[in-house]
């Protein structure tokens, strides 16, 4: 069961990009609150925000205006150097497309979060909990696209963050993979107590969350917290 306590609390998030003469408007007055140990899927078509709010997440980005807070921390107030800080201790990302190095090995490629975190796994642990101890000395050529985005996942959990933040993990895979995929997510979850924010514009993953938050021109439209999880691999697409 998801932790009390606050990880992330969001007030009156809204970023506008400038381009040219044209303001876009990507978050229009986001609030929201994620504790310790969800699983949360934010759904939405492209273009309704879900991306922009991940990176901010992830202080990838920083709000036009309002206040992000991770444990009490305002983000929104810190320098880069404290984002950056923030990004290589607190939070793991997962992207649609692998960005793996393609000389290194699985465990080469985990290796190069393990050598600067603070209080990492060894890249064998991690790459265990991914199903993945048997790849270790497989290069990304030599490894299928859901071995490789698990890879990935172990590449993001090894330094041990609280948060792991995911956009369109499934996005590049048929749905097997895909599943066997979020399987290694949701244990991830369950296993570690990390609060896990999927983005995805596929409605039949909502099942698997705590709670669905629906997005669409910026805004969160809709909120549900599933009573019970459903199991990953019953899940089609």
């Amino acid at each position: 069961m998801p932790h009390e306590a606050p990880i992330f609390e969001a007030r009156g998030l809204r970023k506008v990009y400038h381009t040219g003469e044209l303001d876009v408007v990507a978050l229009q007055g986001v609030n929201l609150d994620f504790t310790g140990g969800e699983l949360v899927v934010l759904l939405g078509a492209s273009g309704s925000g879900k991306s922009t709010l991940l990176n901010i997440l992830g202080g990838l980005d920083v709000p036009t205006n309002g206040h992000l807070r991770y444990k009490g921390w305002d983000l929104t107030e810190g320098s880069e150097r404290v984002l950056t800080l923030f990004r290589r201790n607190c939070v793991g990302f997962v992207f649609q497309f692998y960005n793996l190095i393609p000389s290194l090995t699985a465990r080469e490629n985990v290796a190069l979060i393990t050598d600067i975190a603070r209080d990492p796994m060894k890249p064998e642990e991690a790459l265990a909990l991914v199903n993945l101890e048997h790849r270790l000395d497989h290069f990304p050529s030599q490894l299928s696209g859901g071995e490789q985005q698990r890879v990935a996942i172990a590449r993001a959990i090894a330094k041990r963050p609280e948060v792991l933040l995911c956009d369109e993990p499934t996005g590049a895979l048929d749905v097997s993979t895909g599943i066997t995929v979020l399987e290694a997510v949701e244990r991830i979850n369950r296993e570690l107590g990390t609060l896990v924010v999927i983005i995805t514009h596929n409605a039949d993953m909502a099942g698997m969350a705590d709670r669905v938050l629906h997005l669409k021109d910026g805004q969160i439209i809709k909120e549900h917290r599933n009573a019970k999880r459903v199991s990953v691999t019953s899940l089609r697409w």
